[in-house]
C-alpha cells in the first residue's frame, strides 16, 4: 500500500512537472537530454531578451574541452560550428563559420606564428551569418576584432564577430605574442559568428555546409587529401 502511494505521487509530481515547465523540458528528464533539447533555441533567446541567463546553461556554454590538434599540416579550423561561405575577394578567402548556441565558443590559431596587429570595427549590432558583413571595411557594421597573424609563409586573420545576441569579445593574445596551432585565442559570448581569412593560393580543403572543430579540422589539403578525411580523436567536442 505505502509503495503504491509513493508511485502514484512520484507519478504525480512528474506531470506537475512536465505541465508547469512545459513546453520546455521537465527537470526531471532535462540531464538525459542532448543540449538542443535541453535548452531549445526559444528558451535561449527568451532568456536573452530577459537578460538573465540560467547558471546551468551558463556553465554548458562556458565549456571549454581540450582538443587535439592534428599531425597534418597546414591551417585549422578556428571555430566550432558550420562553414556556410568560402567566398573570395580581391585574391583572399573568406570561410565563415556559423556558431550555434550549443557550439563551442572559444577560437583557436588556426596556425603557429606571430600575432602582427588585433583590429576592432564596428558600431552596431545586427543578425546574420555573416556572408556579407564578412567582406566590409569601412561602412557600419557588427563589432568584430580580427586578430591578424604571420607566418613564415603569409599571413591570415580570424575575425571574431558580433551579433544581436552576443554583445562582447574577448581576446587573449596581445599584439606581438608568439601564437602556437590550436592555442587559445578568444572567445564570443554568445557570439555566431567567426570567419577566417587565407590567401586564395592556398589549397582549400573544406566543403560548404561542413562541420568543424578548432583546433582540430585541417582547412587546407596541402597533399594531404580533403579535411573531411581526417578528424581528431574524439577527446572534447562537446
Amino acid at each position: 500500500m505505502l509503495l503504491s502511494l509513493v508511485v502514484i505521487l512520484g507519478c504525480a509530481v512528474a506531470l506537475f512537472l512536465w505541465g508547469w515547465h512545459f513546453p520546455d523540458p521537465s527537470p526531471l528528464i532535462r540531464l538525459l537530454l542532448p543540449a538542443k533539447r535541453r535548452w531549445p533555441e526559444v528558451q535561449i533567446r527568451g532568456w536573452l531578451t530577459a537578460g538573465r541567463i540560467p547558471e546551468g546553461f551558463r556553465r554548458f556554454f562556458e565549456r571549454d574541452p581540450e582538443r587535439r590538434v592534428p599531425p597534418v599540416p597546414g591551417l585549422i579550423a578556428p571555430a566550432d560550428g558550420l562553414v556556410t561561405s568560402a567566398q573570395v575577394r580581391d585574391a583572399t578567402r573568406y570561410v565563415v563559420i556559423a556558431l550555434s548556441f550549443w557550439d563551442v565558443h572559444v577560437q583557436r590559431s588556426p596556425c603557429d606564428g606571430v600575432v602582427e596587429s588585433i583590429e576592432d570595427s564596428g558600431d552596431t549590432y545586427m543578425d546574420g551569418e555573416g556572408r556579407d558583413f564578412a567582406f566590409l571595411r569601412e561602412k557600419v557594421c557588427p563589432v568584430q576584432k580580427r586578430i591578424i597573424i604571420r607566418m613564415q609563409r603569409g599571413v591570415v586573420a580570424v575575425r571574431l564577430i558580433t551579433s544581436l545576441s552576443a554583445r562582447r569579445l574577448q581576446v587573449w593574445v596581445s599584439p606581438g605574442d608568439e601564437v602556437t596551432r590550436g592555442q587559445r585565442l578568444g572567445r564570443i559570448l554568445l557570439g555566431s559568428t567567426v570567419v577566417l581569412e587565407m590567401p586564395q593560393a592556398w589549397d582549400y580543403a573544406l566543403n560548404e555546409r561542413q562541420r568543424v572543430w578548432a583546433g582540430e579540422t585541417p582547412v587546407e589539403t596541402r597533399g594531404v587529401g580533403k579535411a573531411h578525411e581526417y578528424r581528431a580523436g574524439v577527446g572534447g567536442h562537446f
